[in-house]
């Protein structure tokens, strides 16, 4: 049986001779020529045979009862005799049913499916968060959708649209470094699905938030470098468009006050910090004629790409520059002299996160300005740790 490919029917499909070794035909309903070998033939009609999947009807057909009958046989119902049941559920098994469980959620208007996009998957962070909520999710009977927005504001919103197009259940987000408008996140709330911000937060949309102590975090980092000895402290910052950059800018700038360190614009650096980026403004620091004998990074990859370019320059690293990062990312241990940084509780903020979404998927009471912050630790390593105090 042919079927055209155009407008996919099966009748009026007639021979219409050979072109180049394929058998051509023609479609007298839609007038549409096209071609098809003989093999192309068998191999058409053997995939059309692999495509297609055992439903109830099926399975009805080969006992002999109604489609109703399949179906609350399927589902338990105590009206069908335990005999019919067993049938029903040996014929299932014998023809391979797969229940469509997409249509079966979508008559409950649940789909049982979580959303999360995160910025980027070079980081451990996110992908550390995403084990914590999947570890959560999937105990709880639910499917983690995972899409990235690779710190594009256009890929977030098509990333939003998607998650909407699937009927998720509730979405789990951490903006990207573009984010500046919040129009996409503001259609969940109208539709009445729950959605929850991670990390990278914005205070623009009433949502719940989950986040660490970034002020306290880098208030204690920049103060361990000062109790080291260190006076002239650079800060290599992210984009202050994001809440996280803003809180270490301020718990970097509180520290430095406290203990009345004069605080240099040009020791501070904010942007957007790819790889590339961290080591233009690293060079830049390194380079002043005053140059820092410390840097406080807002994340561990930036940080480290200080150090590199420090050895490089042959600046000894803690005596000469004493470097701090954010994140305690795997690598951090294992770069001489060993990097001094914030670990943060990855984990702890998927399962967190997971945690609440459930709550405010079975539940119409939502506290929308509830914010639910996470302490972290300072693991101190070669990077900051001076011999002697100069």
């Amino acid at each position: 049986m042919i079927k055209c490919v155009k407008c996919g029917e099966v009748d009026g499909i007639m021979k219409a001779g050979y072109v180049r070794g394929k058998q051509r035909y023609l479609c007298k309903l839609c007038n549409y020529y096209f071609t098809c070998s003989e093999k192309d033939d068998s191999a058409q009609s053997l995939l059309r045979k692999k495509r297609h999947q055992t439903t109830i009807i099926d399975i009805a057909k080969s006992l002999g009862v109604s489609n109703s009958t399949v179906s609350r046989a399927l589902h338990g119902h105590a009206d069908i005799s335990p005999d019919t049941r067993q049938a029903v559920l040996d014929k299932a098994t014998q023809l391979d049913y797969q229940p469509n469980q997409l249509a079966y959620n979508l008559v409950k208007s649940k789909t049982n499916t979580i959303g999360m996009i995160v910025p980027e998957f070079h980081n451990p962070f996110f992908p550390n968060v995403i084990i914590g909520a999947h570890d959560i999710l999937t105990k709880a009977g639910y499917n983690l959708t995972i899409m990235q927005s690779n710190e594009s504001y256009q890929v977030e919103i098509s990333n939003t649209k998607a998650m909407l197009a699937n009927r998720i259940d509730g979405l789990l987000i951490s903006l990207t470094q573009e984010t500046n408008n919040f129009d996409h996140l503001s259609v969940f709330e109208k539709r009445g699905i729950p959605l929850i911000l991670f990390n990278r937060v914005c205070e623009e949309i009433d949502v719940p938030k989950v986040v660490v102590n970034d002020f306290e975090a880098s208030f204690l980092a920049v103060e361990h470098l000062i109790l080291n000895g260190y006076e002239r402290i650079a800060h290599l910052g992210g984009p202050l468009t994001l809440q996280v950059s803003q809180e270490r800018l301020r718990g970097y700038k509180a520290a430095m006050e406290k203990h009345g360190k004069s605080i240099d614009d040009h020791m501070i650096i904010q942007g957007m910090l790819t790889q590339q980026k961290a080591r233009i403004y690293g060079q830049y620091l390194l380079d002043l004629a005053d140059r820092p004998d410390a840097v406080f990074a807002v994340n561990d990859s930036s940080a480290i790409e200080i150090m590199l370019i420090a050895k490089e320059k042959g600046i000894s690293i803690p005596d000469e520059l004493g470097v701090v990062g954010f994140s305690d990312n795997p690598e951090s241990a294992y770069i001489g002299p060993g990097l001094t940084t914030v670990r943060q509780p990855t984990l702890e903020i998927g399962r967190t996160t997971a945690e609440w979404i459930l709550q405010l998927v079975d539940s119409e009471d939502l506290n929308l300005h509830e914010r639910k912050i996470l302490n972290t630790e300072l693991i101190v390593r070669g990077s900051s740790r001076r011999s002697c105090v100069l």
